[in-house]
């Protein structure tokens, strides 16, 4: 069953079109990963699934709803959390009020109490520094807090935009073991996107390859690591923003 479909989705920035004819789909209780060189509108899927971009055509069903154009605020309660690119906490709050903003939908004071206790079980080092301004954490620090504060929302589905960005490979590793965990332990369905096509692929269980806002491949993850394309352009050599999308055209050509 899948709790997230999109069917020809378009979307643009100004004159710009972003995604052209996306269509994917997320089953319920899985994780799935769309890889993509820089600009290849891996973010805008994820910003249109939220509401933060309205699309230009398409259909975006959420548990069998209809959601493209509602209002981000809606889709939120609707059970979609987003984990955002560069992680966004507010700084001058502390790590304590960025997780009770996540709640903010939410009325239940003992739930919200029990899954604060949950996401300090995976993050210790956020009850440890509950009263710390997140501006003064360290950038993983910042990333498992943007995680966390998603989590706070009971989300059905959480969206995640590189979570992985700017962070050292130990963190990386760390992070995505969480990424699992939650996936396993709370039955949590989530759409990645990812740079980092190998911690992408090892924990994903669907991938998509993303090129100038079309899919090109899809494939379960365990293939798509065999796929020589991918192994070239994503795990030996990555994706190098503009130029890498030419290289891999070219190679295309010549096959």
């Amino acid at each position: 069953m899948n709790i997230l479909e999109l069917a020809n989705v378009e979307a643009s920035y100004g004159p710009v079109r972003a995604l052209r004819g996306v269509t994917l789909a997320v089953p319920k209780g899985k994780i799935v990963t769309v890889l993509g060189a820089n600009g290849a509108g891996k973010s805008t899927i994820l910003k249109t699934i939220s509401g933060i971009i309205d699309p230009n055509k398409g259909q975006i069903r959420f548990a069998g709803e209809e959601i493209q154009r509602r209002d981000p605020a809606w889709i939120v309660r609707r059970g979609i959390g987003h984990v955002p690119e560069g992680r966004e906490v507010f700084p001058l709050l502390t790590v304590d009020e960025n997780l009770r903003m996540g709640a903010y939908t939410r009325g239940d004071a003992a739930g919200i109490a029990q899954d604060l206790e949950m996401v300090y079980a995976y993050f210790p080092i956020l009850k440890e520094r509950f009263r710390q301004e997140a501006g003064l954490l360290s950038g993983g620090q910042q990333q498992m807090l943007a995680i966390s504060r998603a989590l706070l929302s009971r989300p059905k589905l959480m969206l995640m935009d590189e979570p992985s960005l700017g962070l050292s490979p130990l963190l990386t590793r760390e992070i995505f073991r969480i990424i699992g965990l939650i996936n396993r332990q709370q039955g949590m369905t989530i759409l990645l996107v990812e740079q980092n096509a190998n911690m992408a692929l090892e924990v994903a269980d669907y991938g998509y390859v993303l090129e100038v806002g079309r899919i090109v491949m899809e494939d379960t993850c365990k293939r798509l690591l065999e796929k020589e394309d991918v192994q070239e352009f994503y795990l030996g050599m990555k994706a190098q923003g503009v130029r890498g999308q030419r290289r891999w055209k070219k190679k295309k050509q010549w096959r």
